[in-house]
């Protein structure tokens, strides 16, 4: 009478063994992606003078009674929304109102 617990399990079949082989290579390449996206944002922030803010004028007045309601940047002007419908358009640089229109 042969004991059944002293001979060992048989091999898996090829195609778990190959599946094992996938897993693990998706896992490395996972890792890989994860790490290589946490060192760029590490060395693109911590670089001196990069520019998190764009260049804005120091100061922008409203015509009184107005309010923003949404800023548009340009390369040569700042476009202000106001909540009474209005569009003002400032020069970037000096911060002058260049033109005023107002929305139908």
């Amino acid at each position: 009478m042969t004991d059944t617990q002293d001979t060992p399990p048989p091999p898996p079949p090829p195609e778990v063994r190959y599946l094992k082989v996938l897993v693990t290579l998706l896992t490395a390449v996972l890792i890989v992606g994860m790490v290589s996206i946490v060192v760029l944002m590490f060395l693109r922030l911590s670089t001196p003078g990069a520019r998190i803010a764009p260049d804005l004028p120091a100061e922008l007045t409203l015509p009184e009674g107005t309010n923003a309601a949404a800023v548009t940047l340009a390369p040569d002007w700042v476009l202000v929304l106001t909540d009474a419908d209005e569009v003002l358009v400032f020069d970037r640089s000096s911060g002058a109102l260049l033109q005023r229109m107002a929305l139908r």
